[in-house]
């Protein structure tokens, strides 16, 4: 099957391409690699279309001759967002626009849509269910969310155009950069935890994440691309539990047998408080199954950090 990957380059995207080609796809990545990685593409069979998600030509370019799109191109990061509100709805909204409207076009199959927790904001009760009402509280959240229904919209009104949308929750593990001036928090408590220096912790440390191993979203992807009755719906993809950022902390301390020091900021705007997801609907509709827990997951992102092994 010939497949385009928006994003390929980047963190998810890259695992992605690697279980795509492992299948026996055909793939084609497009990115700008303005967060995406050269090297985690190298060496890699794959076509890349470098450029835009603002661009309709060149989406439209990318998009041309595949079967099926996996859009997980996007500009992440709740702080940034923050920052540039302007640019992260552009990225998020307008190119998330030009990729359903390319596919359209292109009378592509299905396009499977990577969007957010960040959505449901603070929501009342937990775990977070995908009938709930969205209340985002980040400039990220809000363009995901328009993105989310620009492709529930577009399989409902273009009726030979599939679309299935995954709300990711705290994904983390190998090709996750710990030096972007917005890394996720694993690869920055594994990176100072080994080097012997202090985490540093937004807010009192209390506050939970369904931290989701890469490998359990990867597989999600894949399943979500050809499952049945699934389009125009929004599936949860996490692990189904939650941990406090404390006890992440002491976990990785534990892996690595080295002593957590802690370093407590302010709490940042946008973040949430508390995030857990119910994936009882993707498991019933896509057979969605978390098989790597935290732990196990953990261990893998460490050895890629640190020894550059992948497990």
């Amino acid at each position: 099957m010939k497949v385009l990957v928006t994003g390929g380059a980047g963190f998810i995207g890259s695992n992605l391409v690697r279980a795509l080609l492992e299948r026996g796809d055909d793939v084609r990545v497009l990115d700008n690699f303005s967060t995406g990685l050269r090297t985690n593409i190298d060496g890699l069979d794959v076509e890349v279309v470098e450029g835009e998600l603002r661009s309709y030509e060149r989406v439209h370019n990318a998009v041309r001759g595949t079967e099926v799109v996996f859009h997980l191109g996007a500009l992440g990061s709740v702080p940034r967002s923050v920052q540039d509100p302007l640019t992260s709805g552009a990225v998020n909204v307008e190119g998330t626009l030009n990729v359903m409207l390319a596919a359209r076009d292109e009378g592509i199959r299905r396009a499977v849509f990577a969007s957010s927790s960040s959505i449901y904001g603070n929501q009342p009760e937990l775990p977070l269910q995908e009938t709930m009402a969205p209340d985002p509280i980040s400039p990220y959240g809000v363009a995901k969310l328009a993105a989310e229904r620009y492709c529930v919209s577009f399989s409902r009104v273009y009726h030979s155009f599939e679309t299935v949308v995954l709300r990711y929750f705290n994904v983390f593990g190998p090709r996750q950069d710990p030096n972007s001036q917005y890394a996720a928090v694993v690869p920055l408590f594994i990176t100072a935890i080994a080097a012997g220096e202090p985490v540093t912790i937004f807010d009192d440390g209390e506050q939970s994440r369904d931290f989701t191993y890469v490998d359990n979203v990867v597989a999600a992807n894949l399943l979500a691309a050809d499952a049945e009755g699934a389009s125009g719906r929004i599936f949860n993809v996490s692990a189904g539990a939650s941990v406090t950022v404390n006890r992440l902390a002491e976990t990785i301390g534990r892996l690595l047998d080295q002593p957590v020091e802690r370093r407590f900021l302010p709490p940042r705007p946008g973040d949430l408080r508390d995030s857990w997801a119910d994936v009882g609907e993707a498991r019933r509709m896509l057979g969605f199954e978390p098989r790597v827990e935290l732990e196990e997951g953990l261990r893998r992102t460490a050895a890629f950090l640190l020894e550059g092994k992948e497990q």
